[in-house]
């Protein structure tokens, strides 16, 4: 099937096959057609399968099927970070190629002053952060009175960034009346709540089933005591000749600290996390889009909607407090069905966070020792199965009157949650998925 016949104008099918595409995705296949019915959609699918054009390319049909003179903006994308909102503007420029829309981007860490001056001359499309577009309303830069389609991309990370009451304020400025998409690589519980309050009768797909990794991910478990973690990095780097990977950490000093060691053992290596600018987050993968930077060290949040074409290596250097981030971390690999690597290197510690993604991804990741690196504590084959409550209630005491010696109901595991952790705070606050405030993050 091609994109033509998906209800696209010649305009939009020649702008997409100038990118090389020319057969819809699984998710495009069917979140097309639906956008451009009219109709509420609720989308989820794995990163790397081209959601992005899955939402913009009938939003840009449906702005081109109905003109209108006046300076919007009309479609309102809000996306979690500077950086994919970087990457939808991009996608939003190169399919508009043939049709005359104007888009912009706003988000944070940048001059205000500028992106003001550009909205003033009219937008159709709108791609941003929720932090810098309520900035830009209360400074009457921006009005949503000619919004008729909303975007919320990624949402779920949008709610564990602190994001929920900006959005909250956003939703209660658009006319009732527009057409609502939630896309997103997963939808969480939350999500879903929001989702029941905001779309109307909504379409619903999901092309791959919700937290599974992508089958063309080779992944692997490589044990070893966290003291030794970066000169294990350093020999895979240089056995293996890796021109290009991407390292995640789970905090913005952890990040620095490893770029600074790597870059003091010869690997040219660098850092993007929520405390660097706009300007040093943007140089930084700049260089290692060009290759002038072997390793690119960044945060969860940081890393949210980078898209890195055909990136043949991601590693885990901390496992993530949160198991559905695994998923996130690896798909920024082996996209759009090309093959990629997802190592992690895991010390003891982390044994409980490893059960939980095995648990989640519903797999067992193959363990591999190098050679010198072998850690002294080893991690379990396999996670541990949670015990069964009723089955200790009905155990009967031994060794002693009033006293039992079965096991204890099993606790939550993985480690905290993500609700009031972050790279920066901002004003809003919602609930991170440990049900504690969470403070909004620096996008």
């Amino acid at each position: 099937m091609s994109f033509s016949s998906l209800g696209l104008s010649e305009q939009l099918v020649r702008a997409t096959s100038d990118q090389g595409y020319d057969t819809p995705s699984p998710i495009q296949l069917q979140a097309i057609p639906a956008v451009l019915s009219g109709r509420d959609v609720m989308a989820a699918a794995q990163t790397g399968t081209g959601k992005t054009a899955g939402f913009t390319l009938p939003l840009l049909q449906r702005l081109a099927d109905n003109p209108r003179n006046g300076k919007g903006p009309r479609a309102l994308i809000l996306t979690p970070t500077r950086e994919l909102a970087a990457q939808v503007h991009d996608s939003v420029n190169l399919y508009s190629k043939y049709v005359p829309t104007k888009a912009a981007v706003v988000f944070g860490g940048v001059k205000i002053n500028p992106q003001m001056m550009k909205l003033r001359k009219g937008v159709d499309v709108l791609v941003a952060t929720p932090g810098r577009l309520m900035d830009l309303y209360q400074q009457n830069a921006v009005r949503f009175n000619e919004v008729e389609i909303l975007v919320l991309d990624e949402a779920d990370r949008m709610l564990d960034m602190g994001f929920i009451r900006d959005i909250r304020k956003i939703l209660a400025l658009l006319p009732a009346k527009r057409q609502n998409l939630l896309f997103s690589a997963t939808f969480s519980n939350e999500i879903r709540g929001l989702a029941e309050g905001l779309l109307d009768n909504p379409v619903q797909v999901e092309v791959a089933a919700r937290n599974t990794s992508a089958e063309s991910i080779v992944q692997s478990v490589y044990p070893v005591d966290q003291s030794q973690k970066t000169a294990l990095l350093s020999k895979l780097v240089r056995d293996n000749g890796w021109e290009q990977v991407l390292v995640f950490t789970r905090t913005k000093h952890g990040a620095n600290r490893l770029t600074q060691k790597l870059e003091k053992d010869g690997i040219t290596a660098a850092a993007i996390h929520g405390n660097k600018s706009q300007g040093a987050r943007t140089r930084a993968l700049a260089d290692f889009k060009a290759g002038e930077v072997r390793v690119l060290v960044a945060t969860d949040i940081a890393a949210r909607g980078l898209d890195i074409k055909q990136l043949p290596q991601v590693v885990n250097f901390e496992l993530p407090n949160v198991p559905e981030d695994y998923v996130h971390r690896i798909g920024r690999t082996g996209r759009a069905g090309e093959s990629g690597h997802a190592l992690s290197l895991v010390s003891a510690d982390e044994g409980k966070m490893l059960a939980g993604i095995e648990r989640l991804i519903k797999k067992q990741l193959p363990r591999k020792e190098i050679e010198g690196f072998e850690p002294k504590n080893n991690l379990p084959l396999k996670p541990k199965a949670k015990a069964d409550p009723s089955k200790a209630r009905n155990r009967r005491p031994q060794g002693g009157a009033g006293k039992s010696f079965g096991p204890k109901p099993a606790g939550r595991s993985g480690g905290r949650g993500r609700g009031g952790q972050g790279e920066g705070q901002g004003r809003g606050q919602g609930q991170g998925r440990s049900g504690r405030p969470a403070q909004r993050q620096s996008a």
